[in-house]
């Protein structure tokens, strides 16, 4: 008689974070599940904007927590590690957290003499993805372990500086603000210009020129961009306004490498409307969408207002952007005309489109405690991750065949939302509902559903009837989206129907339909 290969065999789904058997308690006093290293450092780093205090930890203490993590795995599994880091920093969009994770993963390799695995100088690269960074991972690297910075942390910035360095990345970011200058860093790390870059070599040497003598250096004639910038910084500033209301003066803006964020200065007066509109065609889309709010007070008209609408609502710019989605709710939010909601939503929509379209019934659980409310969910961000926990609630109730939305604290209740709706109208619905008590809301609202998805920080409260996952028949799926990266788990994960994920962007949504194909689920990077 058949045992193991029958009509009913199918293959157990398992997924890559997981737990350890261990049980710790959450901050809350739950019984909480520990997870095994790799698990708790992915989860941390795509929540950890770092140096920011959250509801349960201190800043230095959830920093060291990551540090640890990382350099103990960069001896003990390299690989996996250096694959987070780059990944991190490339499709994560998490800036700090990978430098500091690739200066830390150098520094515990050579501290135990390790050489197995990517070599320290890729690792370094990998995470220098704007041309401020390298500056940023060395004024990291001294400012925590000294002036002495080895040689791979050296040519590492050295091959970023050569992929990164141009002459408008010279005009923006090459400023007094900084410790490190484009000069600074070039003495430090000695890059050669690339050899398919014939232009480099004269703009390093300008760069350390105008470093060393600012006063008497002179951009080469090879780059057009620094002579017309300088040619508009030698104009008399009673003259520079008529630049900006003369009939080519944005181009003349734009060819001179003029951001919006230097106009105000060279200026020196205010950024009226002729300022807004000369400068907002050379303008990204997200830093349009952060200045919404001096678009309307300076009263650009609605011709201008339409063309940057289109913009920031269009679907390869959004793309492109590759900003988080609460970012365009913090915008929404903010935004005092009712000239930038449509739009706005849409843009919405668009930075949410790979959360996959659920079959059968869904239960979707967004916490809305107060531990949830306290965190934001960057530095200087004034959203929280309650609201970010309901723009992705939100989203996968609307676009399943069919949901139950519900919002959950010391109490819980439906969230009532139609076909159709935009995710913004339905995140108006949602309240504050103080506690944590996860397991009372699975079993109030856990109906026969065909799978259940939380999204949360995890950490709930004690109660009479077990962890929030123990509520629901170990044969259905319960998906946990981890939005703070605490190290105790609210339930097991990696396999049994029980799987957890974590971040502030839509991708680890992808996952879901995989695990319920019965495909093993790797990380991220490794797809």
């Amino acid at each position: 008689m058949a045992r193991f290969n029958t009509r009913t065999a199918k293959a157990q789904p398992k997924s890559a974070v997981t737990s350890t058997g261990r049980i710790l308690r959450t901050y809350e006093g739950g019984r909480g599940q520990e997870r095994d290293p790799r698990s708790e450092l992915f989860l941390l780093a795509v929540a950890n904007f770092v140096s920011q205090n959250t509801f349960y930890e201190k800043a230095e203490d959830r920093d060291d927590r990551y540090t640890r993590l990382v350099r103990d795995l960069a001896v003990t599994d390299p690989v996996w590690t250096a694959g987070l880091l780059r990944w991190l920093r490339g499709d994560g969009n998490m800036r700090t957290a990978s430098i500091v994770g690739a200066a830390e993963y150098v520094h515990a390799r050579l501290a135990a003499g390790a050489t197995d695995g990517p070599s320290n100088r890729q690792v370094v690269d990998s995470v220098l993805q704007r041309p401020d960074e390298p500056g940023e991972l060395l004024a990291y690297w001294t400012s925590t372990y000294g002036r002495a910075v080895p040689k791979p942390v050296k040519r590492g910035a050295a091959d970023a500086v050569r992929r990164l360095f141009h002459a408008k990345s010279l005009l923006k970011y090459d400023t007094a603000t900084k410790g490190y200058r484009f000069g600074d860093i070039l003495n430090l790390v000695h890059a050669s210009p690339d050899a398919d870059k014939p232009w480099q070599g004269e703009l390093f040497r300008y760069a350390l020129d105008r470093r060393h003598n600012p006063d008497t250096a002179v951009p080469p004639a090879s780059l057009p961009v620094l002579t017309a910038h300088r040619e508009l910084m030698a104009l008399p500033v009673a003259e520079r306004r008529a630049v900006v209301t003369s009939p080519g003066g944005a181009e003349r803006l734009a060819a001179a490498g003029i951001t919006w964020e230097a106009l105000a200065g060279w200026l020196q007066g205010p950024m009226d409307k002729a300022a807004w509109e000369a400068v907002i065609p050379s303008m990204g889309a997200m830093a349009l969408v952060r200045n919404l709010r001096n678009f309307d007070q300076a009263g650009v008209s609605d011709e201008v207002a339409a063309r940057v609408a289109a913009r920031i609502s269009d679907p390869e710019q959004v793309a492109r952007s590759r900003q988080f989605p609460f970012r365009y709710l913090a915008a929404y939010q903010h935004a005092p005309s009712l000239r930038w909601s449509y739009p706005l939503e849409q843009a919405l929509g668009h930075s949410l489109a790979n959360v996959p379209v659920l079959p059968g019934r869904t239960l979707v659980l967004v916490d809305r405690s107060g531990s949830m409310f306290w965190s934001p969910v960057a530095e200087r961000s004034q959203l929280n991750r309650a609201d970010a926990a309901a723009i992705f609630g939100t989203a996968l109730a609307l676009r399943a065949e069919s949901a139950d939305l519900v919002q959950f604290g010391s109490t819980s209740d439906r969230v009532r939302f139609r076909k159709g709706e935009s995710v913004l109208k339905v995140l108006g619905r949602f309240g504050d509902l103080g506690g944590t008590d996860t397991t009372a809301a699975v079993r109030r609202h856990y109906k026969k559903h065909d799978r259940v998805l939380i999204v949360t920080d995890e950490q709930y409260a004690p109660s009479g009837h077990g962890g929030p996952t123990d509520q629901i028949p170990d044969r259905v799926p319960v998906y946990t989206w981890n939005l703070e990266g605490y190290r105790a788990g609210h339930g097991p994960s990696g396999s049994g129907n029980r799987h957890t994920f974590g971040g502030l962007s839509d991708a680890a949504f992808r996952m879901v339909p995989l695990i319920e194909a019965a495909r093993d689920t790797r990380w991220p990077w490794q797809h």
